[in-house]
Formats: structure tokens, C-alpha cells, sequence
């Protein structure tokens, strides 16, 4: 009987599980505020919105994440073979001056913007995940292609950049 309970039990946690991937940024997300190098205000939307028709790898990083910065020469390498890409950095910083002065100690090329709500914000809440890196594929239509990859060399990013 208890065993009967015990998998009752873990199929309706099987299935109460979302493993649906969304293809769209929620409403919350993209009114995100982030800030660029200049010091501006920019949502998340306009954000996508400038590079409209475009491919674009999302990279959310921070300087303090050993794992994100062990993977730059792998983005780098992506950037490379995928130079019709729109490569769009998101750091999670917990400061900002240490998020320029990373860009250029670690020579990353590409669109930078900072959030400042780290994490704990509308777009953290979205990606769900309290792990980075993070590598996130957009396609030309705006849709979310790959929504969540942990390392640059995961094979999934390279067919959703094809």
C-alpha cells in the first residue's frame, strides 16, 4: 500500500512539473528596466526591439561568476563562426562599475546592458533559474528559440543559431 501511495504520490509531481519552454518574453520581463553603458534607461523590449529580424545570442553573466567567465573564449569562438549573430550581454552585477571595468578587462565584444534588479527582478523571475551563465537564443521572428543553456559549448545553442 505505502509503495501504491509513493508512486501516486510522485507521478502527480511528475505532472504538476512545467516543462513547458515559453517562446515569448512575459509582459513583466520586458518592461524590465536595464542600463546601458552610457548610464540610459532601456527596457528589455526595446532592447529585442533594436535588433528586430535579427538573431540574437542573450548572454546573462556576471564578473563574480567563475563559470561565466570560464566560458567567454567559448562565446567568443561562437561570436566568430556566427558573425551574423546580434550578441547581447545581460549582467546580473551587483555593481556597476565593476560591470564596465569587467567588460573591458575581459575584452567582450558585443551589446552590454546592465540590470539592476540582478536576479530578484521581473526578468530573473522569467528565466527562473538562479544559475548563470545562462545562454538564451532569439530568432528572427522575436521568438525565444532556446530558452535556457548553461554552458557555450552546448550543442543546442550552435543548431538554434543555424
Amino acid at each position: 500500500m505505502i509503495k501504491k501511495v509513493i508512486c501516486v504520490f510522485l507521478i502527480g509531481l511528475v505532472l504538476s512539473c512545467n516543462f513547458e519552454k515559453p517562446v515569448q518574453f512575459s509582459h513583466e520581463a520586458l518592461n524590465e528596466k536595464l542600463n546601458t553603458l552610457k548610464g540610459e534607461s532601456i527596457t528589455l523590449e526595446s532592447v529585442l526591439n533594436k535588433y528586430k529580424g535579427q538573431t540574437i545570442l542573450i548572454d546573462v553573466w556576471a564578473s563574480w561568476c567563475a563559470d561565466c567567465i570560464k566560458g567567454m573564449p567559448d562565446v567568443k569562438a561562437l561570436q566568430n563562426e556566427f558573425n551574423d549573430v546580434e550578441f547581447v550581454f545581460l549582467s546580473v552585477d551587483r555593481n556597476e562599475a565593476i560591470w564596465k571595468r569587467s567588460i573591458q578587462k575581459y575584452n567582450v565584444r558585443g551589446e552590454h546592458y546592465f540590470v539592476p534588479t540582478g536576479q530578484n527582478g521581473a526578468f530573473g523571475d522569467f528565466l527562473n533559474s538562479n544559475w548563470i551563465p545562462r545562454y538564451m537564443v532569439i530568432d528572427k521572428e522575436g521568438s525565444i528559440e532556446l530558452f535556457k543553456a548553461k554552458r557555450a559549448t552546448d550543442s543546442r545553442i550552435k543548431e538554434a543559431l543555424k
